[in-house]
């Protein structure tokens, strides 16, 4: 077995030689977002001798409360990538608007779209967290670059990614041509391949969801959860274990790994939201990371990355992991029509 170490920089560079669908200012721009998140594990190492956490005394633009470190995440993101000319402009989970890159260069052909740090809840705990990224091409005749510049439907990204920062800290990369995962070597400060051609197995017998909110789900999903605990009695003949880290990041990151299905369903709790999660900064680059590992990733009706954004905090619910599994969950709402 081949011992040579594979950076990013000389991974995307291979990838820009062999398949020619990296331009320069893409793998710029993911080399950029690399360096920031290894900004922000750090600080997220730091925990309580850096005084990161807590709470910032802020809400953001959906009315939570921000942690220190989603102020901190969202700002190192911001200063990492308004320097380069590959950047037109970026939007956050944690902003209310978008924000343009100030036109020190002729403007950039690419918009970034992060959720700074997903799973802020688990900050304080010690628990797995991340940053997802998803990047999109800026609508060609356009002299600027407003909102419904980035309402582009997902299958429409240029890249996607996540940053865990665990045990390990992982980057999980794709351009549109499968899935590499780089792990981060602390010393050397550089981005390792670990691991390329990522692939979900089509089966699985872990589900990731919020048990504690049952009651209020719809009857499709209450069917499939219910069918799972039912075990190897029940119509599904095996025996189902649940994994639900409440960090999108982590439960991702583990289907990726071993196979699953995470699911974050409409509930009744909030009977006019479509769900809870962001469709642009969290569903669209997990969609894409899934379908690109061959899974699937559905709203429960339709195929995530179909799904034409209205506004840039639009919500969705979402159903992803191994495919077999997504499609069982998907079948069983078309069945039931409604949510």
């Amino acid at each position: 077995m081949s011992t040579k170490r594979v950076s990013l920089t000389q991974y995307l560079v291979e990838q820009q030689r062999l398949h020619g669908h990296i331009p320069g200012q893409l793998r710029l721009l993911i080399e950029v977002v690399a360096r920031a998140c290894k900004r922000i594990a750090i600080s997220v190492n730091k925990g309580a001798l850096g005084d990161v956490l807590g709470t910032a005394g802020t809400e953001n633009v959906q009315g939570e409360v921000q942690k220190k470190l989603d102020v901190i995440a969202n700002e190192v993101l911001i200063e990492a990538n308004e320097w380069g000319g590959h950047l037109a402009a970026m939007a956050s989970e944690e902003m209310d608007g978008i924000y343009v890159v100030p036109n020190r260069f002729p403007q950039g052909e690419y918009m970034l779209l992060f959720d700074p740090l997903d799973g802020s809840s688990n900050i304080d705990v010690n628990v797995s967290i991340g940053t997802i990224f998803s990047v999109l091409k800026k609508p060609e005749g356009h002299a600027g670059v407003s909102e419904e510049d980035f309402l582009q439907p997902g299958h429409q990204q240029a890249a996607a990614g996540y940053c865990v920062y665990g045990p390990q800290t992982t980057l999980v990369l794709t351009v549109g041509d499968g899935v590499a995962m780089f792990t981060l070597d602390r010393e050397q400060g550089s981005w390792v391949l670990t691991q390329d051609g990522v692939r979900i197995p089509p089966d699985t017998k872990e589900f990731a969801i919020n048990m504690s909110n049952m009651r209020h789900w719809a009857p499709p999903v209450r069917r499939y959860i219910d069918e799972c605990l039912a075990g190897k009695e029940g119509p599904r003949g095996k025996d189902f274990n649940m994994r639900w880290v409440a960090s999108m990041v982590a439960d991702v990151h583990r289907i990726l790994t071993r196979g699953g299905i995470f699911m974050y369903p409409w509930d009744q709790r909030e009977p006019d939201k479509p769900g809870k999660l962001r469709l642009l900064y969290e569903a669209n680059p997990m969609s894409f990371l899934v379908e690109q590992a061959g899974g699937a990733a559905t709203n429960g009706h339709q195929r995530i990355l179909d799904v034409k954004p209205s506004k840039l905090h639009e919500r969705v619910s979402v159903v992803l992991g191994s495919k077999n599994e997504v499609e069982r969950v998907t079948a069983y709402h078309l069945e039931a029509g409604g949510r």
